[in-house]
């Protein structure tokens, strides 16, 4: 009789201990919304790189626990190997290594070349600040409004590193708001370029770029470190990374070094981080109204900033002199997602004219999306931390 009620009791403790006992509705509206990320990456190719390691660890950040049982299992339990692999997030270490690669894998030449393209992407920027003010009137604090804005950017490791600094709390629902959008870029901003832009504008041929020098591509990360950094310093950790990656790139000397940077190091950090940024999306700690607020000011940012990057060309075009006015359809690459919304201006170029590939010249304001929404990030922590 007592062997069979310590068995009994046994296994009633193993049953407090499992994810059946522990779980909560939650947890399984989370585990559909990772199930959903690995579903798009996979089947629609939605930045595969990202949604997969991401949903991924949204599965396993949302397996429940016993949580008083103290196992030293879940992502927000110090000391736990999840916990500790976290700590580049929270601390902003992955964000600047990431940014180091992307400057080793960046060409800058289409903005060397036209420099005038540095604009749009200055204007899609718009999107941050425009979102910073929304998340203002509806009631977050200027901190939680800097780091909800920066999903404006279209670029997760800044919006990551941001608001680490900024709202450490908001981060599990920036980061996924960030990523999420980035990879629904197709999806999101064809429609208002279509909108915004007649067909005799969608027809504009733009001409061919000049070839820039090797000795322009070598002195631009070094020039584009000084005027940046001088002029925002608290962007130092994103843009001395993206600069260093792009001068290990272009110099011609380092090239185990630019490799390393744009290949295995790059992809080990993404793997880190999208994974930790998934599981760090417990339901216990995620699903609550202001991560509801985060998302839907998230889809105004993006939307704000691709309208602003449109129109900014139309209304610049209107100063332009016949032989150098901008396809407004490369207004959408003002944005930091890099290559996607460069494919999407050619995408759509293509469309109404199979002769006119935009890609080249796409990729100028794209690129610069990059640098503006560091410096973005530079102005937003210099003035909220």
């Amino acid at each position: 009789m007592n062997t069979l009620l310590s068995l009994t009791d046994n296994l009633q403790t193993f049953w407090h201990y499992t994810g059946f006992a522990n779980a909560e509705a939650g947890h399984f509206i989370m585990i559909l919304f990772g199930l959903v990320f690995i579903y798009l990456a996979i089947t629609k190719e939605y930045e595969p790189l990202l949604l997969i390691p991401i949903g991924f660890g949204i599965l396993v950040g949302n397996i429940p626990f016993n949580e008083a049982a103290n196992l030293q299992v879940g992502i927000y339990e110090e000391g736990s190997v999840l916990n500790i692999l976290y700590q580049g997030v929270v601390k902003g270490w992955y964000p600047p290594l990431i940014f180091l690669g992307i400057g080793a894998m960046t060409d800058f030449s289409a903005l060397i070349a036209n420099p005038k393209l540095i604009l749009i992407g200055a204007a899609a920027q718009f999107g941050i600040f425009g979102a910073y003010i929304i998340a203002l009137q509806m009631g977050f604090a200027p901190n939680e409004a800097g780091a909800i804005g920066i999903i404006g950017g279209a670029d997760g490791p800044t919006a990551i590193f941001t608001t680490s600094k900024l709202a450490p709390h908001l981060l599990g629902a920036v980061a996924i708001s960030a990523y999420s959008y980035m990879a629904l870029v197709p999806v999101i901003q064809p429609p208002f370029m279509r909108l915004l832009t007649t067909k005799k504008e969608r027809l504009i041929k733009m001409k061919i770029p000049r070839v820039v020098s090797q000795t322009e591509k070598v002195l631009f990360p070094i020039m584009g470190l000084l005027l940046t950094a001088f002029l925002v310093p608290s962007g130092l950790p994103l843009l001395g990374m993206l600069f260093f990656g792009n001068l290990l790139k272009e110099s011609g000397v380092t090239r185990r070094l630019a490799e390393t940077a744009r290949g295995p190091l790059i992809d080990t950090i993404t793997i880190l981080l999208g994974f930790t940024v998934g599981a760090s999306t417990q339901a216990t700690t995620f699903l609550r109204m202001e991560s509801i607020k985060v998302f839907a000011i998230g889809a105004l940012s993006f939307v704000i900033a691709t309208c602003t990057g449109i129109l900014f060309v139309k209304i610049f075009n209107l100063i332009l002199p016949k032989e150098k006015k901008i396809n407004p359809l490369i207004g959408n690459a003002g944005v930091s997602a890099v290559p996607d919304a460069a494919r999407i201006s050619q995408t759509l170029g293509l469309e109404y004219d199979p002769s006119n590939y935009l890609l080249m010249h796409a990729m100028g304001p794209n690129v610069a999306g990059v640098i503006g929404s560091a410096v973005a990030a530079g102005i937003l922590l210099g003035f909220l931390y």
